[in-house]
């Protein structure tokens, strides 16, 4: 009796595992291919924004350039200063100057860095708002043409020019998300913003 059962659960298992093996497959890719060089450069919201983040770029190297200026200006006669005493401590009002000097500079510093970090954080949020449209929008389309996989142009050796969604796609972004907003990232902001407020 023990061993008919052995062999009839066998034989339904032997049944099963071939099912279950099945079920697993996952069936060939039918792949997408999508230029997203292209799309960054030609998109609208991503053209209007580059342009608007060189501007901040330019303004930021520009107020740098002035700071540094500034700074050589003022710094030159309390640096021949310095040198003129040959070693001697400086009086209180040259140390004085000297201190005041410091500060500017460190001013100055914490100026450009805020600056920078501010471009850094609107190029993130500029990236994340179109990535946010540019995603859901590549599924859609590589799904409406029968592509179960979608790739980067950069990303593939070859791709047959039958295998490109990207006019699509961008036509699609186009419509979707004609502008970004180019500011730094929401909680950017709120750390920018003055406590009280």
């Amino acid at each position: 009796m023990n061993k008919s059962l052995f062999g009839t659960a066998l034989a339904v298992l032997a049944a099963t595992v071939p099912a279950a093996a099945s079920a697993q497959r996952i069936g060939p890719a039918v792949v997408a291919v999508v230029d997203t060089d292209r799309i960054s450069r030609e998109c609208t919201a991503c053209r209007a924004a580059a342009g608007q983040l060189q501007t901040q770029g330019n303004t930021l190297r520009t107020r740098a350039q002035q700071l540094q200026t500034q700074l050589q200006t003022q710094g030159q006669p309390i640096q021949t200063a310095v040198g003129a005493l040959s070693g001697r401590q400086p009086d209180a009002a040259l140390q004085q100057r000297i201190t005041a000097f410091q500060t500017q500079q460190n001013n100055a510093q914490q100026e450009l860095a805020r600056s920078e970090q501010n471009l850094r954080s609107t190029q993130l949020h500029v990236q994340q708002q179109i990535s946010t449209r540019l995603l859901p929008i590549i599924g859609t389309v590589a799904q409406a043409r029968g592509a179960t996989l979608a790739v980067d142009r950069g990303s593939a050796l070859f791709a047959a020019p039958a295998l490109d969604i990207t006019n699509e796609v961008l036509t699609q972004l186009n419509q979707q998300l004609p502008s970004v907003s180019v500011t730094p990232l929401p909680q950017q902001q709120q750390q920018q913003q003055p406590q009280g407020r």
